[in-house]
């Protein structure tokens, strides 16, 4: 009989574990899938932010009102040459010069080693293409884009403008300038999909987090410099 109800008992208490076990995995699975919902949404938070702060200020060339500057920001170059995305920027500044919608470019890229020129080489490619060398002034200290629009704003004077850029990076760079006090309209640059565009779009994930704490605390940008007078002396010349 005492056998028995040894059985008996064990029975229920491996019993009672087993659903103890269970509760607790799927309380644990609970607050998994809550911490994954909460990590979702807190990613998703910034990208919303920019799609909310760029608003209808992201467009084409055709679409793009006037402004007295143009801004390209840097992206890569190759044995001295724009890579194709930059190329595809500078082109689409070319077109708003023509159109005489913008009057002046500012070139922002990274000069933080002397083999590594990407203003020289923009400014360069600008002039090839029939722009005016007095009307292209180069920033070599935009070393990423909140750099290049706290730059623009503080250092170059820049009041209204028209950026350029990739359509994945458009609305952050408009953002961010926006934040830098600059009233901006963004160009956003169409690619055909491959795998560097989707590599640019994965890229903006993180980058608008970072975007977002930039505009929030507004950092001092990696250099500042002396304030320069080159964009008001190319709106002065005569096209």
């Amino acid at each position: 009989m005492r056998t028995v109800r040894r059985v008996v008992r064990g029975g229920v208490l491996r019993g009672r574990s087993a659903v103890v076990r269970l509760l607790r995995s799927r309380t644990s699975q609970r607050r998994w899938f809550q911490a994954l919902v909460v990590a979702a949404l807190a990613g998703l938070a910034p990208m919303s932010w920019l799609w909310l702060a760029a608003g209808d200020r992201v467009g084409t060339v055709a679409g793009a009102p006037a402004a007295p500057v143009g801004v390209v920001f840097g992206a890569g170059i190759f044995d001295g040459k724009p890579s194709p995305y930059l190329a595809h920027r500078l082109d689409a500044a070319v077109q708003l010069y023509r159109a005489e919608k913008i009057q002046a470019v500012l070139v922002t890229g990274d000069n933080s080693r002397t083999d590594y020129d990407e203003s020289t080489v923009m400014k360069t490619y600008l002039v090839e293409q029939g722009v005016p060398a007095g009307k292209v002034v180069e920033d070599y200290a935009g070393f990423d884009t909140w750099d290049s629009c706290v730059r623009a704003k503080r250092i170059f004077l820049v009041d209204r403008a028209v950026l350029i850029s990739q359509s994945f990076h458009a609305r952050r760079a408009l953002a961010l300038c926006q934040a830098a006090g600059i009233d901006s309209y963004a160009v956003g640059v169409d690619e055909d999909p491959n795998a560097t565009w989707y590599y640019g779009g994965l890229r903006e994930i993180p980058g608008a987090a970072k975007a977002a704490f930039d505009a929030a605390f507004e950092p001092d940008p990696t250099f500042w410099g002396e304030q320069e007078h080159g964009i008001g002396a190319a709106l002065a010349r005569p096209r």
